[in-house]
């Protein structure tokens, strides 16, 4: 298929690769210039999409993709009747389905279709789709989901992939907090990390945010797999679509105090796993890996 592929950031240059190899056609265009083996660049988002069948985007923001579809030089003027387009990044469902409106306008498709997996999921094509659309679209689209990805759920109608990537990165946010804290405890009261893990991933607390999170702290390396800045961004997202539905998340405004203040620590641009260094410094300990014990 001819893609326009938008965005070549942690994601979205893995996903865009994983499409080339494939053996799809396609054009990329990224806001700071980069170029991908295999693929045509793009000065512009309206450049990038002319002629495309699809396009894909994986950006930072809401604000993001409404400047790559509707800025001065946006997706909006290569929109022709048939073209879907698609969009990865995680942002606000309600702007999702006024972006959805305006596209369909111009008589092309839009799925909205935020991915789990992080940045190993994107370069092992093992992401899993979020997504909100149209089946038949969704169908039409197989052949480019099975390049970049293992699964696709289809959570309804356009903006419900945002609304259910919200609802997962809600627990993924409060999961790891609840881990974070307990290391940071037991660290505090004497039992080692080495004694905690088995007994963690023997119960019923073990979970998927622990086995994938656990060896990075063991190693104390907080390099980006989902930068802090971005979790940031999604729990604001999940908060702002609960305060538009009247619903209350208690939890989430806590922890979303500690991403205010791991930010004001300059903690933004390293993995989401780094807030565990605000319990550690409040409570006067280092969780302690076998590497680093």
């Amino acid at each position: 298929m001819r893609v326009a592929f938008l965005g070549l950031g942690i994601m979205g240059h893995s996903m865009a690769a994983n499409l080339v190899k494939a053996g799809h056609e396609v054009t990329v265009w990224n806001r700071t210039p980069k170029d991908l083996e295999g693929a045509r660049t793009a000065a512009t988002p309206a450049e990038a999409a002319n002629g495309a069948e699809v396009v894909w985007m994986c950006v930072s923001d809401t604000n993001a993709v409404e400047q790559v579809l509707f800025g001065p030089q946006g997706v909006e003027n290569s929109l022709s009747e048939g073209m879907i387009v698609v969009d990865s990044s995680t942002i606000s469902p309600s702007a999702t389905r006024k972006f959805a409106d305006r596209v369909k306008a111009r008589g092309a498709q839009y799925v909205d279709a935020p991915v789990t997996g992080s940045k190993i999921g994107a370069a092992d094509a093992t992401l899993i789709f979020i997504a909100g659309g149209d089946e038949a679209v969704l169908e039409t689209l197989q052949p480019l989901f099975q390049a970049m990805g293992k699964q696709v759920f289809r959570m309804g109608e356009t903006s419900k992939g945002q609304a259910a990537k919200l609802a997962m990165n809600l627990q993924i946010a409060l999961i790891y907090e609840g881990f974070a804290e307990a290391l940071t405890l037991a660290t505090k009261l004497g039992v080692s990390t080495e004694a905690l893990l088995p007994l963690v991933q023997a119960s019923m607390v073990r979970s998927g945010v622990v086995d994938y999170k656990a060896p990075f702290i063991m190693k104390r390396d907080f390099s980006p797999n989902f930068p802090l800045r971005l979790m940031h961004k999604d729990i604001r997202l999940t908060l702002e679509a609960a305060k538009e539905a009247r619903v209350k998340l208690p939890a989430l405004e806590t922890v979303e105090e500690i991403y205010d203040l791991a930010t004001e620590e300059g903690q933004q641009d390293l993995d989401y796993a780094a807030t565990l260094t605000l319990l550690e410094k409040w409570a006067g300990v280092e969780v302690k890996g076998a590497s680093a014990a």
